[in-house]
């Protein structure tokens, strides 16, 4: 019979595997290999202090750092405005047909007519 632990997330989450300090090593991080995997780019920009202060206040209640924090802010919003643009083009499509298939009803009722 084994004595190892099946490595399962049980095994992990209650500290079985992976808890105990002469297993942990530093991984050696090349930071611009890993920021092109995961398409990230770093940017500046300038803020009000005071929003900063609120971001970092809202982080403390989020339990986040206030720059994890304003990556959700800003990926809420771009996803958003995503949805209103699509739902505005669905919308136009939709009273283009409508508007196409009334010109058509028309059309027709006209050809009877004639």
């Amino acid at each position: 019979m084994s004595d190892k632990i099946k490595s399962t997330p049980e095994a992990w989450e209650t500290g079985e595997l992976g808890r105990d300090e002469e297993y942990v090593r530093k991984a050696d991080v090349n930071e611009s290999a890993l920021d092109e995997s995961l398409e990230l780019q770093m940017i500046s920009i300038r803020l009000q202090k005071s929003l900063i202060d609120d971001l970092k206040n809202f982080a403390t209640l989020e339990g986040l750092g206030y720059q994890p924090l304003m990556k959700r802010v800003l990926q809420r919003y771009v996803d958003g405005e995503k949805k209103r643009i699509a739902n505005h083009c669905i919308a136009d499509a939709i009273q283009q047909k409508e508007a196409q298939e009334k010109l058509e009803r028309e059309q027709n009722r006209d050809k009877k007519i004639a």
